[in-house]
């Protein structure tokens, strides 16, 4: 009923005039995208410019994961920008009255019984802005033990705990969205997928997009890569569960369909309508900590509103943005993961040609920590080989056996840390959820480092051990 009330309220509304703003000729994008490119060595870029209705640039650049030619067509995981799309979906469902905002997810979703009894307060608007109390602390999802479906990763959360009472605080948290999908599944009697392909993407022309439920259902032409000291490697994403939360694949040309739907009150470049445009505003209206539904809500650097949204994988990175005051949509997928954040940084230099601004120069201060990083591995296997071949004189030194221990102990450090490093990561990313290969997806070069210090200190240690007992079997007493 509110969204009714709100849709009428709209359309009854004149619509405010676009802004001027100045004209992004395709030849400047391309510019733009290609001088980046040169810059950090981002192999595979694609991006989509809107305005109003009109698709003023749509393109690929570079190469994919198996070597062939980026275009506006070339299929890419658009990470956690599918959040908007989930959200979208089940707006969809409100719209027709079969789902409210502020009801409990228990209502519409018996299976969702977290162990707290708070969860029982947990509201849908809650789940989509990311205030249900839920967390990556109490709820961990990529280190947990693997789900494949929806079903599976709600029943996954019956063990899970609040971190705050429902409503109180912000908190991004994937699992939110996860639980957000099943209910389009349930409610719209559809699975996840098909209820997208048939409600959201074939209505408004986005014929290549989809979703996956894993990363391991990736096709070959979405591989991503892994960056190391600016040398770009084709690897597999590493496991994970994103159904809802990050798992829906789309192309440069589909992602301008999108962004007209948002800058044109929930309908397609034909007019045909997705949802009402109260449901698109309620989307981008920002709540907790700026977010909206699906949605970040904030201002550009010129202080105009700005709708925006950003998606990390490990071997993938996405960005779009809104614009309400001019009408530009802005789309990036990037073939490069979460540490170089590559779509978002040639996002922001969209956003500043649309207003204007001349984008600076992109900075590549990781190729020099990696390098410096990669010297350190040598440096570290090298002193591993001198500690072997110095095994022998060090055991010839008589010293108590306390004493021994104590200087062998320092060479458990390394493989510690390299077993605990996606907790170590976690601090870092202030208390997010991550899995081992995650970690090492993002930072390769720490990880090698740690890799060969423990091999070489475990070398270390072996020959050490050998050549003490040894020593000490020869020196000791013969009571024959």
């Amino acid at each position: 009923m509110l969204i009714r009330m709100l849709t009428a309220l709209v359309l009854a509304t004149p619509a405010a005039p676009v802004a001027p703003a100045p004209h992004v000729a395709p030849a400047t994008i391309d510019a733009a995208v290609r001088s980046y490119r040169e810059a950090t060595g981002v192999p595979g870029v694609a991006v989509a410019v809107t305005r109003g209705r009109t698709v003023i640039h749509a393109a690929g650049y570079g190469r994919t994961g198996q070597g062939g030619a980026v275009t506006d067509r070339t299929v890419m995981a658009v990470a956690s920008v599918s959040k908007s799309m989930t959200a979208l979906a089940l707006l969809q469902l409100v719209d027709a009255g079969r789902i409210r905002l502020d009801a409990p997810v228990g209502t519409y979703l018996p299976e969702f019984t977290p162990a707290d009894g708070r969860a029982g307060r947990i509201t849908v608007r809650q789940l989509l802005n990311h205030t249900s109390g839920l967390s990556d602390r109490t709820n961990p999802s990529f280190s947990a033990p693997p789900v494949r479906t929806l079903r599976e990763a709600v029943a996954a959360m019956r063990t899970a705990h609040l971190a705050a009472e429902p409503g109180s605080r912000f908190e991004y948290h994937n699992p939110n969205y996860q639980v957000a999908a099943r209910l389009v599944e349930v409610v719209g009697g559809r699975p996840f997928d098909d209820y997208l392909r048939r409600h959201v993407f074939g209505p408004l022309g986005m014929a290549d997009s989809r979703t996956v439920d894993t990363a391991d259902e990736l096709p070959p032409s979405s591989r991503g890569h892994l960056v190391v000291a600016g040398t770009a490697l084709a690897l597999p994403e590493p496991p994970a569960f994103g159904a809802g939360s990050g798992a829906v694949l789309s192309t440069a040309r589909d992602m301008a369909a999108w962004l007209i739907a948002h800058n044109n009150e929930g309908r397609g470049a034909d007019g045909a309508s997705v949802v009402s445009a109260a449901a698109v505003a309620e989307m981008h209206r920002p709540s907790a900590d700026g977010y909206g539904l699906g949605w970040q809500a904030g201002t550009s650097p010129s202080g105009t509103p700005l709708i925006e949204h950003d998606g990390d994988m490990m071997t993938f990175t996405a960005y779009q943005a809104v614009m309400p005051g001019s009408g530009y949509g802005v789309a990036v997928m990037a073939n490069t993961g979460a540490l170089h954040r590559d779509a978002q940084a040639i996002g922001a230099r969209l956003v500043d040609l649309i207003e204007g601004r001349a984008p600076s120069r992109p900075a590549t201060p990781l190729v020099w920590i990696d390098l410096a990083t990669l010297v350190l591995v040598l440096g570290a296997a090298s002193l591993g080989a001198r500690g072997v071949g110095r095994a022998r004189r060090w055991a010839a030194d008589h010293r108590p056996a306390w004493q021994s221990a104590a200087r062998l102990l320092p060479y458990l450090l390394p493989p510690a840390l390299l077993v605990e490093l996606h907790r170590l990561v976690s601090l870092l990313y202030r208390g997010r959820d991550i899995s081992w290969p995650q970690a090492a997806y993002l930072y390769p070069a720490l990880t090698l480092l740690l890799a060969v210090t423990s091999g070489a200190g475990v070398a270390v240690m072996a020959c050490r051990l050998t050549s003490l007992r040894r020593t000490r079997a020869r020196h000791a007493p013969d009571l024959a």
